[in-house]
């Protein structure tokens, strides 16, 4: 998404130089999202992106995985040979943890790719028992999938409850009844042993049969091949990028998965795992490369995800906040909880409630103040409970 959407934006902008588009994979350039729905469903062949490159003028090379960039040099170095840049662009994305222990076993498989996908897709139609490792997003979503094909699935979360690592314990909380709604068993506050031929093995000693082991227990940036190019990275591996999406090295710049950058709202550097990243940070880089003054990159971060018949939006960034609010019942089919810091909406995760999400979107943009005895009135408009 990033790189494609770079391209994109240059082109729209009126650049009018060379672009090459370099990718690992062989595939056409592909949208992720529906990889853990209608792709792993059998419902779609695939997801490429309706983008006329040719027309374009831009060239992909495929298949063609890179190695490192010397940037003294300005010089790409790839499989298929040293590659001469003006302008780089790092749009590597992210890459998903494997279980310590699982390399190579058969049988267990990772949801990040359109190979992953279509490597899945013969398990839900053959309706074996899956083992899901991780109750986060993607968690959540595969086991939609393979509930609504038929699998019987054990969700194993080694923290106490789903999404530790995105919401607060008692945001989360209401979450993890959906898994029981579904048919699937959620078993919390455990972790994986070992996996055997049909089966994993839990730190309790249970068995639990598995036709299949699917991981989400989170991504990394894809961005070691950069080990020793003078490019600075962060602490989780991420391109240390500027409020421009520039990185440490001149004329290179990263965005979307793979790189941080310092938000001013937020006053922190954030790491942004998202699909709405990927297309909203292109935008500045097209203008950076252009030498457009620009704003600073600063997004409300967003994302949504579908998962046990529920459409869950969330938009801002809540640590730091210093007060939380619910909207409706959380036990209910439609709710929406608030985070406020300083008397200003700091994010919002709405299940079911996507005017609340358009609404408090705006108003986290605006930085508006609110009046949290109106906000916490379900009945009652966002944009109308403002102080």
């Amino acid at each position: 998404m990033a790189g494609v959407q770079t391209a994109v934006a240059l082109r729209e902008k009126g650049f009018a130089g060379t672009i090459t588009l370099i990718g690992a994979e062989p595939h056409q350039p592909y949208d992720r999202p529906p990889l853990s729905k209608a792709v792993l469903l059998g419902t779609a062949e695939g997801s490429a992106f309706d983008v006329d490159f040719e027309a374009l003028g831009v060239e992909l090379r495929l298949g063609c995985e890179v190695l490192g960039v010397r940037t003294a040099d300005r010089v790409l170095d790839t499989e298929a040979g040293p590659v001469p840049y003006d302008v780089l662009v790092l749009a590597t994305g992210a890459e998903p943890l494997r279980l310590p222990g699982t390399e190579g076993v058969p049988g267990v498989h990772l949801l990040r790719t359109l190979d992953d996908a279509e490597r899945l897709r013969p398990v839900l139609a053959r309706q074996h028992d899956v083992v899901v490792v991780g109750a986060g997003w993607i968690g959540a979503e595969f086991t939609t999938a393979a509930r609504e094909a038929g699998c019987a699935v054990t969700v194993v979360e080694a923290a106490e409850r789903p999404l530790a690592g995105a919401l607060p314990a008692e945001v989360a909380a209401p979450m993890a009844a959906w898994y029981a709604d579904s048919g699937a068993v959620l078993r919390t506050g455990t972790r994986v042993e070992r996996v055997e031929p049909g089966a994993v093995v839990l730190d309790d000693g249970t068995r639990v049969p598995a036709g299949a082991v699917v991981v989400g227990i989170g991504a990394r940036p894809a961005t070691a091949w950069l080990t020793g190019s003078g490019i600075a990275l962060g602490a989780h591996g991420e391109v240390l990028a500027d409020d421009r999406l520039r990185t440490s090295a001149p004329d290179v710049y990263a965005v979307g998965d793979c790189a941080s950058f310092p938000s001013g709202r937020y006053g922190e550097r954030l790491l942004i795992h998202h699909w709405d990243n990927a297309l909203q940070g292109p935008r500045t880089v097209a203008a950076g490369i252009l030498g457009e003054i620009t704003a600073r990159y600063d997004p409300v971060p967003y994302f949504w995800s579908e998962q046990f018949g529920r459409f869950v939006q969330y938009a801002g960034h809540h640590p730091g906040a210093d007060t939380l609010l619910w909207r409706g019942d959380p036990a209910g089919p439609a709710w929406s909880a608030c985070w406020l810091r300083e008397g200003r909406l700091a994010a919002l995760l709405a299940v079911g409630r996507p005017r609340d999400l358009a609404q408090g979107r705006r108003l986290i943009e605006a930085g508006t103040p609110m009046d949290a005895s109106l906000l916490a009135d379900p009945a009652r408009p966002l944009k109308a409970a403002t102080a």
